[in-house]
């Protein structure tokens, strides 16, 4: 079934796209079809479950949430920490709300500081000089 594509006008070739387009999600959706079938057989034949050939090994969704490590702890009661992810909990509102509590102050293993010196030469090294301006004539 050979179609002379250069014998076909623009419509026609729109119309003859999307026909296939059409046939090719129609066998895709029957192959996935054929293919849930002869799963489903096997795992009936060995008397087994998906669940039970698959399972869940942690992340998101039906698997469960992943565990991340607490980032924060609430100095007025060490036992309520936050990951960082997420909505702040109100504790940690209320404790930036205080004088002198920042973020940084925390932190449940606050990092080494870096001297002063060292975070200013950082900064200038990255730093972009301003681009010059040309100067119009009169």
């Amino acid at each position: 079934m050979a179609i002379n594509l250069d014998a076909l006008s623009p419509t026609e070739l729109e119309a003859l796209i999307k026909s296939a387009e059409a046939q090719m999600e129609a066998a895709r959706k029957s192959q996935i079809h054929e293919v849930r079938a002869k799963i489903e057989t096997l795992l009936k034949n060995a008397g087994l479950t998906l669940a039970e050939v698959y399972p869940t090994q942690g992340g998101k969704g039906a698997k469960g949430p992943r565990s991340v490590a607490p980032k924060y702890r609430n100095p007025d009661n060490p036992a309520q920490t936050w990951s960082g992810r997420g909505k702040r909990p109100l504790w940690f509102n209320e404790a930036l709300k205080k004088r002198g509590v920042t973020a940084e102050s925390l932190l449940i293993q606050a990092p080494a500081k870096a001297p002063a010196t060292a975070r200013k030469s950082v900064a200038k090294a990255t730093r972009k000089a301003p681009a010059k301006k040309a100067r119009a004539r009169k």
